[in-house]
């Protein structure tokens, strides 16, 4: 239906969401004096939803950062996929490691050997795992090897004397009381094979070359590192690896590189990675992040119901305008788009300013931790407990677009209903009960 100016000339009525309306619903934000309970609680809606999506926003960082970090720590450690099978025994197992090697994306190729020991030292007694390996496989434990000094890895497996020097964790050594240069002495279960049979358990002393951290407790007081050679010797599997371990260059997207690997190990190999071997702490993890985005989630969603009161209120002052505007012409739709739109606006300048401020804050939360220590003289995040000298903090865009998705959603869905019932006023009621 079209209008008529004074002109006669037909004009069409103003579309959704036109300028005057939105130009009102901003107008009835700006509450005077005498309407302050209305401006209170929208700053009131403002500051829970700012606040609600800067928590979620940090929280989610922080755990997506700590978990970059230990599984970059525990990746590190051990391997990405894992070969067995007959490729172990074969006599064509070297080529085998060279085709492995070349499979794109496959950074390194390591044979192991791997067996569990009693181990004594310093008046004590525990157990550990040995893992023997090349000594140029090193490098590929990169939080190993660069904790460990230059003497130590130079001296790991090289010269007479090098199969005797050992490496052990940071944890085990200060169990037993070890540094550099110590005796500690190994028990294997079985012994190498003779012409009279298997001579049964060993013991042997070696020589602590040196002490890794690999920046996982665990790790650091459960293994013992030995080279490849005399780990074969010690434990009687002469010729013998017990697994090809082989890592990638993103262990995210080991499953690409999957079916390649197990074709260039060849028949009868058996090709796992590590989301097999750390199948219940991958799930761990995952519930872990799936509960805290719902509750996290529900915060965000209490906070913007916050607007459902300040448009409640809004609608209720401004019951004379309605009838006024009804009257006039203004439709229903206009009503209901106009309430919306003030309540919207809450919500998005609750949820860019709340986006803004938990960014900042995940970016610089490294100086943010050492100005509060330096400033209460109190140690917030023990380096020497979580192997970091901050906490973690990696931002995810796809943890933000559902974040700011979420928070949008709540508040558009919070500020439609007061403003549904602002639709549904009677003009006539209204001027008369006013």
């Amino acid at each position: 239906m079209t209008q008529t100016t004074l002109d006669d000339k037909p004009t069409m009525p103003a579309g959704p969401f036109s300028a005057w309306e939105i130009g009102l619903a901003l107008r009835y934000l700006r509450a005077k004096r005498s309407e302050g309970g209305i401006a209170l609680i929208a700053v009131i809606s403002y500051v829970a939803i700012s606040l609600a999506v800067m928590a979620l926003i940090t929280v989610m960082s922080i755990m997506a950062g700590f978990r970059s970090e230990l599984l970059s720590r525990m990746l590190s450690f051990n391997g990405h996929m894992y070969v067995q099978g007959q490729v172990l025994n074969s006599t064509d197992r070297d080529q085998a490691l060279a085709r492995i090697g070349d499979v794109p994306g496959v950074v390194s190729v390591t044979p192991l050997i791997e067996a569990q020991s009693l181990v004594r030292g310093g008046g004590q007694t525990t157990g550990a795992i040995v893992r023997g390996l090349r000594p140029g496989d090193l490098d590929s434990m990169s939080f190993v090897n660069d904790s460990l000094t230059d003497e130590a890895r130079a001296s790991f497996g090289q010269g007479a004397y090098g199969g005797d020097r050992i490496l052990i964790g940071k944890a085990l050594a200060t169990q037993l009381g070890l540094g550099v240069g110590a005796p500690i002495t190994l028990y294997s279960p079985t012994g190498a094979d003779s012409a009279f049979g298997n001579l049964g358990g060993l013991e042997k002393t070696y020589v602590v070359g040196g002490v890794f951290s690999s920046g996982t407790a665990d790790f650091d007081r459960g293994f013992i590192f030995m080279p490849l050679e005399q780990a074969q010797l010690f434990y009687g599997k002469e010729g013998i690896w017990d697994v090809i371990e082989v890592k990638v260059a993103e262990p995210d997207r080991v499953a690409d590189s999957l079916n390649a690997v197990r074709e260039a190990a060849g028949r009868g190999s058996v090709v796992s990675d590590w989301r097999d071997r750390l199948a219940a702490f991958w799930g761990a993890l995952k519930i872990e992040r799936v509960a805290m985005s719902i509750i996290l989630g529900l915060v965000v969603a209490i906070a913007a119901l916050n607007i459902i009161s300040g448009i409640v209120m809004l609608v209720k002052n401004k019951t004379r305008d309605i009838a006024i505007l009804r009257t006039v012409g203004a439709s229903q739709g206009s009503m209901l788009r106009i309430f919306f739109v003030a309540g919207a606006t809450i919500g998005i300048a609750g949820t860019a300013t709340g986006l803004i401020l938990g960014l900042l804050f995940c970016l610089n939360i490294g100086s943010i931790q050492h100005f509060l220590e330096a400033l209460f003289r109190v140690q917030l995040f023990n380096a020497d407990v979580y192997m970091l000298d901050a906490v973690p903090a990696l931002v995810d865009p796809g943890d933000v677009f559902w974040v700011t998705v979420w928070s949008l959603f709540m508040s558009c869905v919070a500020g439609l209903l007061p403003s549904w019932q602002a639709a549904k006023l009677d003009p006539v009621e209204a001027l008369r009960y006013e």
